[in-house]
């Protein structure tokens, strides 16, 4: 464990304006088994969001189904959660995060095991409903990362914890593009798919078994103990109720900007993701499992992204310029992705794919503590579920029109939508203003405790 930080009285908390002592605060070393857990049950979750897309022409073939209905195994994820992030984010703010997160492993779980369940060429309606399932685990997935960093862990770690908790996320991404390919083979008997399938959802029904048991024994919703000064004054504050946090959110005229960029790049994301195998194959016929490969260095150059910029955060605080420089490069990793894809160079792609992941997946985390930042002291349950709420909604109708538009002409016209709409979201973050609350109420706390401190040295001394 850290230093302990004794209570300290500061003049009034920011949070509710009443004067009171704050309690002392530490950072535990469970953080980090705390953070592993939620890591590994994002990643189950994630996995099956992906497992369908990135092999959607042998999915079809097994159940006789279209290509599109395939990108609704991806799309139900998006639709679900927009209607269920409110109860959801209300449930987070009241009960912390055990109840959400033993709520999601359990229907993580049961969505794999009712897949097992639709191993047979007309039980794609089971299939569905497993996925249906898994896409309500979620709700208790996305906008954990940025309450359970700030619920556990200390100023100057917070925004590297966030990353960690996407992380955790993408991985199963990654995953979802890498083993679903290599498992399930591109065969025109559907016995031998069916036979791949059940290999890939008793595993996975295996191993979410496994984790929501450790989950039940060794998840803790919180620390005795507060990580930091900010968490301290809300532990003081007098609570606010949910409707009144929601709608001072969308008073608050820089997070909507926010909720509106953030959606768009995450928004793009979802849609490249789903459509990823069908703009591959497009262009390189039969490279299934490339497909899947170019999806896993989208995600693992994006976890890096991720990483580097919570670490950046964490050292410099500069929320503003790092947010617009990173969503500028994404606009350029998008464009390169778009004119080598037709060059028929798959190693090029590679490369391309890499630029593409490394700034736009880094990005995840940036918007959710950039959130935290301009809204303190709202719930970050509550402001990180309306930034992915407004993704899912940015990815539905992206997903969509991008399919469309490669029906109608080509992948390359899907593309170019995205770097148009990627442009829209630089401009509209270059006009976000800059107004780092929670980092003031860090600052304002830690000088409680000098001055407590300079006051007990000279109490001692007299």
């Amino acid at each position: 464990m850290s230093e302990l930080h004794p209570p300290i009285s500061p003049p009034s908390s920011p949070a509710s304006g009443e004067a009171g002592p704050l309690p002392g605060w530490r950072v535990y070393r469970r953080r980090w088994a705390i953070l592993l857990l939620f890591c590994l049950y994002s990643m189950t979750n994630a996995f099956q969001w992906i497992q369908y897309a990135i092999i959607n022409n042998i999915v079809a073939r097994y159940w006789n189904v279209s290509a599109a209905t395939v990108d609704w195994l991806s799309m139900v994820y998006m639709v679900v959660y927009v209607p269920l992030i409110f109860p959801a984010t209300w449930l987070i703010d009241k009960k912390g995060l055990r109840v959400p997160i033993l709520l999601g492993s359990f229907g993580t779980m049961l969505a794999a095991w009712i897949k097992v369940g639709s191993l047979s060429p007309d039980r794609f309606y089971v299939t569905f409903i497993g996925q249906t399932v898994a896409a309500v685990a979620q709700i208790f997935v996305l906008g954990i990362p940025a309450k359970l960093a700030a619920v556990w862990f200390g100023q100057d770690q917070v925004s590297s914890a966030c990353a960690i908790g996407v992380f955790g996320n993408q991985i199963g991404n990654a995953i979802g593009f890498l083993i679903p390919p290599a498992i399930v083979q591109d065969s025109q008997d559907l016995d031998e798919i069916g036979h791949d399938l059940s290999i890939m959802f008793y595993g996975q029904a295996a191993i979410t078994s496994a984790l929501f048991i450790i989950i039940i024994f060794v998840f803790q919703n919180e620390p005795k103990l507060p990580p930091s000064p900010g968490q301290a004054a809300l532990k003081v504050a007098e609570p606010q109720s949910y409707g009144a946090s929601i709608l001072r959110l969308f008073k608050n005229y820089s997070f909507v900007l926010l909720v509106i960029t953030y959606g768009i790049n995450v928004g793009i994301f979802y849609g490249i993701s789903t459509l990823l195998g069908q703009i591959v194959l497009a262009q390189f016929p039969g490279a299934n499992e490339d497909a899947g490969r170019i999806g896993l260095v989208i995600v693992a150059t994006g976890l890096v992204g991720s990483i580097l910029c919570g670490i950046w955060l964490d050292k410099t605080h500069r929320f503003k310029i790092t947010t617009v420089l990173v969503y500028i490069l994404s606009v350029a990793g998008m464009l390169a992705f778009t004119f080598t894809l037709p060059l028929g160079h798959i190693s090029v792609v590679y490369i391309t794919s890499g630029l593409l992941g490394f700034f736009m997946t880094g990005y995840l985390p940036l918007g959710f503590e950039f959130a935290a930042e301009i809204t303190y002291p709202e719930p970050e349950a509550t402001t990180s579920g309306l930034l992915n709420a407004s993704a899912q909604v940015f990815g539905i109708v992206l997903t969509i029109t991008g399919g469309s538009l490669m029906s109608a002409y080509d992948e390359q016209a899907c593309n170019l939508l995205y770097a148009a709409t990627l442009v829209l979201g630089v401009i509209l973050t270059a006009i976000i203003k800059e107004d780092l609350r929670r980092q003031r109420a860090h600052e304002t706390h830690s000088d409680g405790v000098k001055l407590e401190s300079t006051r007990m040295r000279e109490t001692e001394r007299n």
